[in-house]
């Protein structure tokens, strides 16, 4: 009996000497895993498809998967790491203020990193990982299968408030070759879980302009200002706050004019740090906050009235005519939408979304 109990003891004793040596040898292994920033516990940093880190502090691609300073200098190498520096940096090598004025393509001062955040890298910002797997594309707005160079000179008619740059030129090349190291790894089709923006659910009702600033006022004007110009890094021409209006923003036939798009876009990225899966604003403030900051000044992009050859395609929240409803403009540029995209399901068999 005393054999037996003595025997248990000796189990006991090696039971926990055995999870006693495997804590630590566990506790060992997290230190040096943490060490090594393999895992992070930091509230400063999120997942994006298990492949990379954001840390919301530099607000860059925290890894080795994105980081292209960890590129050798081959031809192939420099050509990506001076597109990623043309997307970053845009106003310094195309800008109305650049160097060079022949390679003034951008009629602004926006980078394209202001709208595809963290360098085309944000999941639900216009991430631009995969897009040139998505390309060739039909597009409505030319009613063609565009190309990736096609859409990029949209960006630098409208975004860019500027004129088309030409396929051959190394900026165009450059931009193309950092896409595709971005997508290098993405699926064949280009999609995954990110790509677009978040969708609101879209209230149904007008705009309401009153809230709409207000919200502007309380959540926005800290870092684009009360007058929405913006805030330039210092002694440069790189915005760290891009104007949301003014004759340094986006002109009236950029994707972003359009309420319903802004207000996807604000929902899963504004205030500046707001993360897809932690939104800050409700739909109906980055719906009326949306409208208000369309409603402002902001440059006219000429021939407008060439935009969507079909009308039918043409988003019911597009704010310039012509169009193939009988809506008033105003109502397409701050609702209700649900009417006119009853309309279009009515008479055409066409869902809209935007």
């Amino acid at each position: 009996m005393e054999d037996q109990e003595f025997q248990n003891k000796i189990k006991r004793l090696a039971y926990s000497s055995i999870f006693f040596g495997s804590s630590l040898i566990f506790i060992g292994l997290l230190i040096l895993l943490i060490h090594f920033n393999v895992i992070s516990f930091s509230s400063n940093h999120y997942n994006i498809n298990n492949s990379y880190v954001i840390n919301l502090d530099f607000q860059e691609p925290y890894q080795e998967y994105f980081d292209v300073s960890l590129l050798d200098d081959s031809k192939k190498n420099k050509e990506i790491k001076f597109g990623y520096q043309l997307f970053k940096n845009t106003p310094n090598y195309i800008g109305p203020n650049n160097d060079n004025l022949e390679r003034a393509y951008a009629g602004n001062n926006l980078s394209c990193n202001n709208c595809h955040l963290y360098a085309g890298t944000k999941k639900y910002a216009g991430s631009l990982i995969g897009i040139i797997q998505r390309f060739p594309q039909f597009r409505g707005r030319e009613n063609k299968i565009g190309t990736i160079e096609e859409r990029i000179n949209g960006c630098m008619e409208r975004s860019m408030n500027g004129r088309v740059m030409p396929k051959d030129s190394k900026e165009m090349k450059a931009i193309i070759s950092y896409m595709k190291w971005l997508g290098r790894d993405a699926p064949e089709d280009g999609k995954f879980e990110g790509t677009g923006f978040l969708t609101i659910k879209i209230p149904k009702r007008p705009v309401d302009l009153t809230k709409g600033k207000s919200v502007f006022s309380n959540m926005c004007s800290v870092c684009h200002g009360e007058n929405g110009g913006g805030e330039k890094l210092p002694n440069s021409n790189v915005y760290k706050y891009p104007p949301l209006w003014g004759d340094d923003s986006f002109n009236n036939g950029a994707g972003m004019n359009r309420v319903i798009t802004a207000a996807n876009f604000i929902k899963g990225n504004m205030p500046f740090g707001t993360t897809y899966d932690s939104p800050v604003l409700t739909d109906e403030e980055a719906y009326d906050v949306a409208g208000y900051i369309n409603q402002q000044h902001r440059p006219t992009k000429p021939n407008l009235e060439l935009d969507f050859p079909d009308l039918k395609r043409k988003p019911v929240s597009t704010p310039y005519p012509p169009y193939v409803d009988d809506f008033s403009i105003k109502q397409h540029q701050l609702g209700p939408f649900q009417p006119i995209m009853e309309f279009y399901k009515e008479k055409y068999n066409m869902i809209k979304t935007k």
